[in-house]
């Protein structure tokens, strides 16, 4: 029997992201300047108001408060009917130095024996029912935000948006866990207060997204994803109604509030760490992100059509305590998941410095992670340019979401013999 699959993504401009943002921000600029900081850096956001706290060791000085601002601006909160503005909002900074407890039992001598940050699983997953190995609900959710939130930059064809804004779509699957058609597909979006009524309000709302932003993302996918957009769609746009009151005002953000729209929307599995304001020494990011490279390249080089990888560790343990495969039955190798998860161990080193390293995660990449999921996007080199008025100006050349590239599936085609 069919059934159906939801998943949701949440804008930029959603509390718990622009609290995200700020923390891979400010981590971001830690590493630009020195590499090897540790950092655990929370943010609470609520109306006009901004706090940061956590723990960082490092040899640089960053003006946090700044950086914060910055953030908080470029996102789009720079109205005072905002209720919440970069140049105007209160920031509070509570950072500490790292606890020398926890440092102990991660920093080494040797570096390839560094212990990891912290004990837990963490989880990969990849399915090959997207081109970019993602589900495909959450995919589509991600991307009906990434288009609105261009239409609210270029202020042509809707003049109305403001940052805040949530999607989901719900997905039906054949029995097959074929993606048949789209079922449903849900928009909440800020604007602006009208002159007119409500109902003529809403009406315009939802008319300009339905004929605007849907073409838009329609285009973005292939042909056999395009066929599941459909006259059938039950839409819910703005279900409540007005939605002129949002951002920090209308709700409080936190960092880390938002792992599942993180990763997969709710399908393979989750081990519970949040990433953004972490460095690399903390395995719910690094691993997870590890795992996912693994699962991707898994998938692609035909071992099986959906892969979960789970991860844990011990803190200051330098292995991992252990590695487990499943493949929901999708296995195109005559091995048990267990037999799949010895060669994944053998192929992949799961030591967190052997992580840092592969995937270069001791650069300054994360602000690009925080907001539209931290999986499935393009690999890519960009440059960025730092600012600190303790350290002056650099310029740096970094490769953005490592974990997505597909530079182990030779090697997993020769180790499964699938050449």
């Amino acid at each position: 029997m069919a059934y159906l699959f939801t998943s949701e993504s949440v804008s930029e401009g959603h509390p718990d992201k622009i609290a995200d943002q700020i923390s891979d921000t400010l981590l971001d600029n830690f590493l630009a300047f020195d590499e090897n900081s540790k950092v655990a850096c929370e943010t609470l956001v609520t109306t006009g108001q901004v706090v940061l706290a956590g723990e960082v060791k490092s040899n640089t000085y960053i003006d946090v408060q700044n950086i914060a601002r910055e953030v908080i601006n470029d996102i789009g909160y720079t109205k005072g009917a905002y209720k919440f503005s970069g140049d105007s909002c209160g920031v509070i900074s509570l950072i500490h130095e790292q606890s020398q407890d926890i440092n102990q039992g991660v920093d080494r001598g040797e570096k390839e024996e560094q212990g990891a940050g912290d004990q837990g699983m963490m989880f990969g997953y990849a399915t090959n029912e997207t081109e970019n190995y993602m589900p495909l609900a959450l995919d589509i959710s991600h991307k009906i935000l990434i288009e609105l939130a261009k239409l609210r930059r270029e202020n042509k064809e809707i003049t109305y948006l403001r940052p805040d804004s949530k999607s989901q779509v719900t997905i039906e699957y054949s029995d097959e866990n074929v993606p048949e058609r789209i079922e449903a597909i849900v928009i909440s979006t800020q604007h602006d207060d009208f002159d007119e009524d409500d109902n003529a309000m809403l009406s315009k709302i939802k008319k300009d997204l339905k004929e605007i932003l849907i073409p838009r993302v329609i285009k973005l996918f292939p042909e056999y994803v395009q066929k599941l957009f459909n006259d059938e769609i039950t839409y819910h746009i703005n279900p409540t109604g007005k939605f002129v009151i949002g951002g920090p005002h209308g709700d409080s953000g936190l960092t880390g509030r938002k792992i599942i729209v993180d990763t997969y929307g709710g399908k393979g599995a989750h081990g519970g760490g949040a990433f953004s304001g972490k460095d690399p020494s903390k395995v719910d990011r690094s691993a997870a992100y590890a795992a996912r490279h693994i699962a991707k390249n898994l998938v692609a080089a035909g071992v099986a059509d959906e892969v979960l990888i789970q991860v844990s560790y011990a803190i200051g343990v330098v292995k991992p305590t252990s590695i487990s495969v499943d493949t929901y039955g999708s296995s195109k190798v005559k091995l048990s998941n267990g037999e799949i998860a010895k060669k994944v161990a053998e192929i992949f080193d799961m030591r967190p410095a052997s992580i840092e390293s592969r995937l270069k995660l001791r650069n300054p990449i994360y602000r690009e992670t925080a907001a539209y999921g931290h999986m499935g996007k393009e690999p890519k080199t960009i440059t960025k340019i730092f600012e600190s008025p303790y350290s002056g100006r650099i310029t740096r050349e970094v490769e953005l979401f490592t974990w997505e590239k597909l530079d182990y599936v030779e090697q997993v085609k020769k180790a499964f013999g699938l050449n």
